[in-house]
């Protein structure tokens, strides 16, 4: 069975993990999200996609969510002693990898090339694909004016509410080689328990990536990032309550009207209509076993 998994952020770091660790990694690609990509003293840096790749690797620190594990911070505290800027914090193993990603860039490779040697590198087998070679930003807008993604979520640690998101660069923006073949070669389409605003959000703003799920041939299905209606980490459910009017299951469904088939929900929201076919189960994945369940729960659906 092959899977294309439309992933994002820790949920969907988890979530590709799962299904890895189920299916094995030769039957899953993972289309990251890349709108939250920035520039971080001339590196580029792609928060999503190493996100994905550490944890893939068995690399992420778990406990932050981010970065790598047994991690050390000389450069940064070097770098914030001489007056830099150092409200993105860079360690010194991940520092490594944006260097190594921006001597790539700068010499002309894809983002989709220095992504597969990096995840290669690192001992990752399942395919892990950037939505786009392209510069594709998300902007977040608020009452205190619009931000890069960033600057909003990690600099102002997401305190603004959101009035709107824009994909910068979405509208010349193509899919990333191996993209849509990866769609259109899959048994499966599954769009991870991501924020459905910022991190799927920009993957589905890419004109190419949205048509193949639209005219899809095989069944696709969403985890909902909601428990109860609230988030485990992140803004998710804020955000939900504001641009979606709730956080309902059938407000996460409606993101993603025409896209999908069936939602997965927890079984503390079994009793919400979501208005498309549902699937009760847990959805923590607090362990091996719980992540486990929940690919499970999604492979189970009939292709």
């Amino acid at each position: 069975m092959r899977v294309a998994v439309l992933a994002g952020g820790l949920g969907g770091s988890r979530f590709a993990l799962a299904l890895t660790e189920t299916l094995g990694p030769g039957g899953v690609t993972v289309i990251g999200n890349v709108g939250d990509d920035l520039e971080v003293a001339g590196l580029h840096v792609s928060p999503d996609l190493d996100t994905i790749v550490y944890t893939l690797a068995g690399l992420l620190d778990a406990e932050k969510g981010w970065g790598r594990a047994d991690e050390s911070w000389n450069a940064r505290a070097a770098a914030e002693q001489l007056g830099a800027e150092t409200w993105f914090q860079l360690g010194d193993r991940d520092l490594g990898l944006h260097l190594a990603r921006t001597e790539s860039l700068r010499h002309g490779e894809p983002l989709s090339a220095v992504t597969a040697r990096i995840a290669a590198a690192l001992g990752v087998q399942a395919t892990v694909l950037p939505a786009t070679d392209d510069r594709l930003r998300t902007w977040i807008a608020t009452p205190a004016g619009e931000f890069p993604f960033q600057e909003w979520f990690v600099r102002r640690q997401h305190r603004d509410e959101v009035d709107a998101v824009r994909f910068e660069g979405a509208e010349d923006a193509r899919a990333a080689p191996g993209v849509l073949a990866a769609l259109e070669a899959a048994d499966l389409i599954a769009i991870a328990p991501s924020n459905p605003f910022v991190s799927i959000g920009p993957i589905l703003a890419v004109a190419e990536i949205r048509e193949a799920v639209e005219q899809r041939r095989v069944p696709a299905i969403a985890v909902s990032p909601l428990i109860a209606g609230r988030t485990v980490r992140g803004p998710a459910d804020r955000m939900l309550a504001r641009l979606a009017g709730g956080t309902s299951p059938a407000h996460v469904a409606g993101c993603y009207t025409g896209l999908i088939d069936t939602l997965v929900v927890d079984e503390a929201d079994a009793d919400e209509d979501a208005r498309v076919p549902a699937i009760v189960t847990r959805t923590l994945m607090s362990d091996a076993d719980a992540r486990r369940r929940l690919a499970q729960a999604v492979l189970a659906v009939p292709v």
